[in-house]
């Protein structure tokens, strides 16, 4: 373990479980309701006097609630451990860092695999379909379970950069700034339609069992593996891929069969395998249909300004990557358009990478010292 991943350690004060009652279920989009909730988190740092400095970290679709930390389930370091850290942007020994696993995750919050009061067995798919503003009013509750009014920062990439702008849209009077990294107001068709590919490349594994595959004994890990490699592809860039693999074989020579003659095959492969073994297939289902339902301005007559009216007050952040085609810098340009239209207070900048998406994983120091930047104003505005 390194000096910094001991220094994470050391500062990590809290975590678990976070556990709901009947009388305090969550109420769904769909008109459904959670009951009881469980929301499986961690924190990092310590909460001040004035309970000011609290930043909510929001994760991307297949990451967890581990941002700075070692994951239990791969004893992989933490997703996030180059800006969550000792030194870093986001500092444990400044602010007060709460990530939590999203409600239909696998990680310990309510989600599919979970049992299912009424039955004892894992809900499967009579769990119900929940959306990202669902996942942001479970988040809502767990905040204020743990005594906070107002969150210093609200921060994401990807699906974690949509909660911040639901959190914005849903819960303006709770935050006090945004970061939104690499996200989108609402999924395009082409969005869509991986997602689609992969939830099909599951539901035709015959081990997928109609999602009943846990009380079956089985798993559908080539339908999921194959789902995480299409969706793999659209995390990076052509110039990345051509970078790390181009043409280069395996092996000397072709196999002149379908093995994984290319390197590229070969990495994708190792992708897919890799994920079975931390991530539940019904879960990738419905995170992935929440992410295409996510239509910021469908609720507010298809005009996104409207989203923001009451957000006057929060001090927002977009940032996006010029290689990035899953979610284009086009449609971050149409956040910050939406937000000036909507008074608020909006600073953009658009990360020169060849990265492709996945950029905000990676070691991109112009994004590292854009947040740095962005919060060491921020936090003097708030007085931390």
């Amino acid at each position: 373990m390194t000096a910094r991943a001991k220094a994470i350690l050391a500062i990590e004060t809290d975590g678990g479980t976070m556990r709901f009652p009947a009388d305090k279920a969550l109420r769904l989009d769909s008109g459904g309701r959670l009951e009881p909730l469980e929301v499986a988190y961690r924190t990092y740092g310590r909460l001040n006097e004035t309970k000011s400095n609290a930043v909510l970290v929001c994760h991307a679709l297949t990451m967890d609630q581990y941002v700075a930390s070692a994951n239990p389930a791969t004893g992989r370091p933490g997703w996030w451990s180059r800006v969550v850290g000792p030194g870093l942007p986001l500092d444990p020994e400044r602010y007060f860092i709460v990530c939590a696993n999203v409600v239909g995750g696998c990680m310990g919050s309510t989600g599919p695999a979970s049992a299912s009061p009424k039955t004892g067995q894992a809900y499967g798919l009579t769990f119900p379909v929940i959306t990202i503003g669902d996942m942001v009013r479970a988040q809502a509750m767990l905040i204020e379970a743990l005594g906070i009014e107002t969150l210093f920062a609200v921060v994401g990439g990807s699906m974690g950069g949509m909660q911040v702008l639901q959190w914005a849209a849903d819960y303006p009077e709770k935050l006090f700034s945004a970061v939104c990294i690499g996200a989108a107001p609402r999924h395009s068709a082409q969005n869509i339609a991986f997602h689609e590919v992969g939830r099909q490349a599951i539901m035709a594994d015959p081990d997928w069992r109609g999602g009943a595959y846990e009380a079956a004994g089985v798993r559908p890990e080539k339908g999921l593996a194959v789902a995480r490699m299409a969706a793999h592809i659209t995390y990076l860039s052509e110039a990345a891929l051509q970078r790390k693999f181009g043409r280069e074989l395996q092996r000397d020579g072709l196999s002149w069969g379908f093995d994984a003659d290319f390197q590229v095959e070969s990495y994708l492969r190792h992708q897919g395998t890799s994920f079975v073994d931390r991530f539940d297939a019904n879960s990738y289902l419905y995170i992935t249909r929440a992410l295409d339902y996510f239509d910021l301005a469908g609720r507010h007559g298809g005009v996104l300004a409207e989203a923001f009216r009451k957000a006057r007050g929060v001090r927002f952040c977009v940032l996006s990557f010029s290689s990035d085609w899953l979610y284009p810098t086009a449609e971050s340009r149409d956040i910050v358009r939406a937000l000036n239209a909507a008074g608020c207070r909006a600073s953009f900048a658009e990360i020169e990478t060849d990265k492709g998406h996945d950029a905000f994983f990676l070691d991109e120091p112009q994004l590292d010292a854009t947040l740095r930047g962005f919060f060491a104003s921020t936090a003097q505005a708030r007085g931390l």
